[in-house]
């Protein structure tokens, strides 16, 4: 039994405190079976039917979201990716969508080159824009606005609050990619969106070691049951193992988060006096155009995100990468290494990544050793 005053820090280390009726154990068993046994006038009273809808392990890694989120319900999925997708394909086709211009590129290249099949009409926008998210809106035609903040990889914030307002008064729902944000720093559902996604492989998990999403919901209505059925029809389900090892490593959500904000923010800091740099994008900085708003919007701190542009352009940039020895250069974020990537080549044509830009996922390391990695591979 939790207790309401308990923080995210001794929910998520108890993982909301659950013991196993029949062993015991303070560790929830992992449920694998794919089938359950009906009762004598064929019902199920267990709520246990089949693996592909639910299963024991994935409602207890749901309910640890959920309370996280402060939501009424949660879901997980078998990636970030599917856990997105599934919130667009439960609307209808026609229905209309704005999304941020700065945003997963997967997702990004999805909505620009798939969405359509489904009959769905999107519109990118740059949602840190107020005026732009007004004028691209249209009342009674658009169903959802796609956020994320802070933006993957230029980190630029937007005013949930704000959007969601807009949103409202048009009929449009708001869903925000807090990925990087975590419900550590930010409740976008306290903020007025209607969900909240998370691709669970980045700061959730922690280990680089689980492909998984998730959703939380304000409100557990008609259109979240639809998102439930997108997730049964299509077989997106996370599977037991996979939910056992993210209940594991959301034990230490709290304080690898806030690791790797202490260490980003350094981090950050110093590189703006660096030489071989001309930018450092981290909402942190007070010279960041989004400062005062992630002042207001992200509580905790700035996120373990950031990324550096190299005075000598891509080469030079490409080649800093290269030289590290302790920053690993590799795809993802959120774990307790600490990864490197040019995102440009990475995403390829079309990407709104300047060319000369590394993106920086500071993990639980010891900072000064982060710190001269990095010099002596820029310095290089």
């Amino acid at each position: 039994m939790t207790d309401p005053t308990w923080t995210p820090r001794t929910l998520l280390a108890q993982a909301l405190g659950h013991i196993d009726e029949a062993s015991r154990a303070v560790v929830p068993p992992i449920h694998i079976a794919t089938t359950y046994i009906r009762d004598p006038d064929n019902q199920y009273r267990s709520g246990n039917v089949y693996g592909r809808p639910d299963n024991g392990t994935i409602r207890e890694a749901e309910a640890i979201i959920a309370r996280l989120e402060n939501a009424e319900a949660a879901m997980v999925f078998g990636s970030g990716m599917s856990a997105a997708t599934a919130v667009f394909l439960a609307l209808k086709p026609g229905d209309h969508i704005v999304a941020s211009s700065v945003m997963y590129w997967a997702l990004r290249h999805w909505l620009l080159n798939d969405a359509a099949t489904w009959g769905l009409k999107v519109d990118i926008v740059d949602t840190a824009d107020l005026q732009a998210v007004r004028a691209a809106i249209r009342p009674g035609e658009t169903k959802l606005v796609w956020l994320e903040t802070p933006s993957n990889p230029l980190w630029s914030i937007t005013d949930i609050r704000a959007v969601a307002d807009i949103a409202h008064k048009a009929g449009a729902r708001v869903a925000v990619d807090s990925t990087s944000a975590t419900p550590i720093l930010t409740r976008p559902l306290d903020l007025g969106a209607d969900i909240v996604m998370h691709s669970a492989t980045k700061y959730l998990n922690g280990h680089s070691d689980v492909i998984a999403g998730a959703l939380a919901t304000a409100k557990a209505d008609e259109f979240w049951a639809r998102i439930k059925r997108v997730r049964a029809t299509l077989g997106q389900i996370l599977g037991p193992f996979e939910a056992f090892l993210l209940i594991r490593g959301m034990r230490t959500l709290d304080l690898r988060v806030r690791a790797a904000c202490a260490s980003a923010m350094e981090l950050a800091t110093r590189l703006s006096n660096h030489a071989a740099i001309h930018q450092v994008l981290y909402p942190g900085l007070p010279t960041h155009p989004g400062h005062e708003l992630a002042k207001r919007q992200m509580q905790g701190g700035f996120g373990g995100m950031l990324s550096i542009r190299i005075r000598a352009g891509e080469e030079a940039a490409i080649k800093a990468a290269a030289a590290m020895k302790l920053w690993k250069r590799a795809t993802s974020l959120g774990g307790v290494e600490s990864l490197v990537e040019h995102r440009a080549s990475i995403e390829g044509p079309g990407s709104p990544c300047p060319p000369d830009l590394l993106r920086l996922s500071t993990g639980i390391e010891d900072v000064g050793d982060l710190y001269a990695d990095l010099d002596q591979a820029l310095r290089a």
